[in-house]
């Protein structure tokens, strides 16, 4: 009897592996699906529902995208891409240049919006947000969870997956705007005890989720956006230090310089992607001081707790903060 060894790709958060683009398909009216593989075939990190990747395409602009496929199958991946007329290019690039057959880079997978257990569940997703709603459908059906989705989009034929959603029959409410108007969120405001409400998509949909739950029970409504929302001015306009515990250095980081920027200076650079406070890619332990969170990620339980820290875009409300770098 042969032995096959398979070696797996193990993407860690010092280096990026390359992918090669398998297939490139249009899933909907400005959506553009990619199917990446390893060019030798070998096996995929696993990954489980609300994860993401980064990668990095030739010429040198870093996007974050949530898995989207059969997270049983090791050796694919599968992301859906937005185009977005106002964006920083990385959409523009995926639909206008990047080919089957070229590589990327990537790093992860990495989820900070995975599915928590509950007696139930109410997905809300509002266009491209569709992505990371995908997989915690499979998996609310797979353990046996009750559960409901409401997708809105502008038109149907932007909404992307409605084949893949169409066999969960009543269970997926699809409302294009344009048909319809704005999605009904009575079902978030009434949702029963126990349930656990996810929720992706645009910044209106996200505020009107979170003002439709307002009376909910605390931590049950998990947000995830593509875009960093709106921050008000920093709480301390003075510098002030922060100490990296594991290097020993000491750090002053002036007004108008990120925490991610002055600890690289001083020779401790920290992983980071987005920089903006939305891919979690430089997620660093906090172990003293008072925090001035400026993420997008963080919820006000998560932010109240106190030991989880962006310094991509976070800064310090006291003197001095102690970082686990």
């Amino acid at each position: 009897m042969s032995v096959t060894t398979v070696t797996p790709v193990t993407p860690t958060q010092s280096a990026k592996v390359r992918l090669r683009v398998r297939r490139k398909a249009q899933l909907a009216k400005g959506v553009c699906g990619l199917v990446l593989v390893d060019p030798d075939g070998r096996r995929l990190p696993d990954w489980t529902p609300g994860s993401h990747v980064d990668l990095t395409f030739a010429n040198g602009l870093t996007r974050q995208y949530s898995l989207c496929g059969d997270r049983w199958d090791p050796h694919r991946y599968e992301v859906a891409v937005l185009r977005e007329p106002g964006g920083r290019g990385g959409s523009a690039y995926v639909h206008d240049v990047l080919a089957e057959g070229d590589s990327v880079e990537i790093a992860g997978p990495r989820n900070n919006f995975a599915l928590a257990p509950a007696d139930r569940y109410l997905f809300v997703a509002g266009g491209i947000g569709i992505t990371p709603i995908l997989p915690m459908l499979e998996q609310a059906e797979l353990l046996g969870s009750p559960w409901n989705l409401l997708y809105g989009g502008r038109h149907r034929s932007s909404m992307a997956f409605l084949d893949r959603l169409a066999g969960w029959g009543d269970r997926v409410e699809v409302h294009p705007q344009d048909e319809h108007g704005l999605l009904d969120l009575s079902a978030v405001a009434g949702a029963p005890p126990g349930t656990k409400i996810y929720c992706c998509g645009p910044e209106p949909l996200l505020t009107a989720v979170r003002e439709a739950a307002a009376n909910l029970a605390a931590g049950c409504l998990r947000t995830e956006r593509f875009a960093a929302r709106e921050q008000g001015a920093p709480v301390r306009t003075t510098s002030f230090t922060v100490k990296l515990a594991r290097s020993g250095a000491t750090v002053t980081v002036p007004p108008g310089v990120s925490i991610l920027d002055a600890v690289a200076e001083a020779g401790v650079p920290i992983l980071a992607s987005c920089r903006q406070g939305t891919c979690g890619t430089c997620e660093t332990p906090l172990l003293a001081g008072l925090p001035d969170h400026r993420d997008s990620l963080l919820n006000e339980q998560e932010r109240n707790s106190g030991d989880l820290f962006y310094p991509c875009v976070s800064r310090a409300a006291s003197d001095h903060l102690v970082l686990d770098a």
